[in-house]
């Protein structure tokens, strides 16, 4: 079986062993798959290890195997994974034994690939193989972020620093579907006119002055990913008892802010990371109601993943990147 991952700490090809279907699992003719940054940074985490760790955590395929014919799925069946693990039902944060595919245990990008059937779910019908393969995990994340803890309502008004990446494309979508109104930033031209044509209302340079720009704009939410170069600034722009949220931090992860000032204005502040099968459902259940697709960035082949993840490293992508399987 032709697989992608990480063994004597680099990323390779390899070929292995197809995994056998143990009870309660599924096997999944992989289809495609979508890259998260995540995954540029799992050979670190795994280590210089001679076994091998297929990583990868989105991505969509067709039924193979089920374990003695028992399974809410049919053999031929297309499907999604879920790579939120072992989270069952929305709760304030994720139980002890949570986990995302791909690290620890071996993840999707590999010609077949077994899960339990609790974290699979049917195709969206409206959903190509590419963009069915690259949403799940951006769009769990962002819809968390956004729906249960952000509690977006309609005309209410969404700051994100930073957009391309595929977490930030999708919160774009769903809040103009709840109808709000959402303003982004970015420093490169071409993602600046991307963000507009997603419904993005206003759209900042990173580098102008944001007090200035928005002293007109009453912010509601701000969803924070980019970390200490953006924290203060997001901060400074959120009006009295405005709500962040923040669930990366792709800078520094350790920040300082004026503690007097946060409770003087009287603000709220939310942590956030994936979600529940229950959120998941219904994120599937919202992409389908409002027909909502993922931003497709460029779909590469299997035998090129060098090249998307170099495309990832640099930032050069729009939405998600997309792998084929054929």
């Amino acid at each position: 079986m032709k697989a992608y991952g990480v063994q004597n700490g680099n990323l390779k090809q390899m070929v292995l062993n197809e995994p056998e279907v143990g009870k309660g699992q599924v096997k999944i003719k992989m289809k495609s798959f979508g890259l998260n940054h995540r995954d540029l940074h799992i050979p670190d985490r795994y280590g210089v290890k001679e076994n091998p760790l297929i990583i990868g955590s989105d991505g969509a395929g067709i039924v193979e195997d089920i374990w003695d014919g028992e399974s809410r799925f049919q053999i031929g069946e297309e499907v999604v994974i879920n790579p939120s693990l072992n989270w069952y039902e929305n709760s304030d944060a994720p139980p002890e034994n949570f986990e995302i595919v791909g690290m620890p245990s071996h993840g999707t990008f590999a010609e077949k690939f077994v899960i339990s059937e609790d974290f699979v779910e049917k195709k969206p019908d409206h959903l190509n193989w590419e963009e069915a393969g690259v949403f799940a995990l951006a769009g769990l994340t962002g819809f968390r972020a956004l729906i249960t803890k952000g509690q977006i309502q309609e005309k209410e008004t969404l700051f994100i620093p930073g957009v391309g990446s595929g977490v930030h494309t999708h919160i774009i979508l769903f809040a103009k579907a709840k109808g709000a109104r959402v303003i982004t930033t970015t420093r490169d031209s071409g993602k600046m006119q991307f963000a507009k044509e997603l419904g993005a209302d206003v759209v900042l340079n990173t580098f102008e002055d944001w007090e200035e720009a928005l002293r007109n704009e009453k912010i509601d939410l701000v969803i924070e990913s980019v970390g200490g170069a953006t924290f203060n600034r997001s901060l400074d722009v959120l009006k009295k008892g405005g709500r962040m949220v923040t669930f990366g931090s792709s800078t520094n992860d350790e920040i300082t802010f004026n503690l007097r000032k946060f409770f003087y204005g009287q603000y709220k502040m939310f942590g956030t990371t994936m979600g529940s099968r229950e959120e998941f459902r219904y994120l599937l259940s919202f992409m389908e109601q409002h027909h909502i697709k993922p931003v497709l960035d460029k779909v590469f082949l299997f035998n090129e993943l060098d090249q998307a993840f170099e495309r990832l490293d640099k930032q050069h992508q729009f939405g998600k990147i997309a792998i084929r399987y054929e």
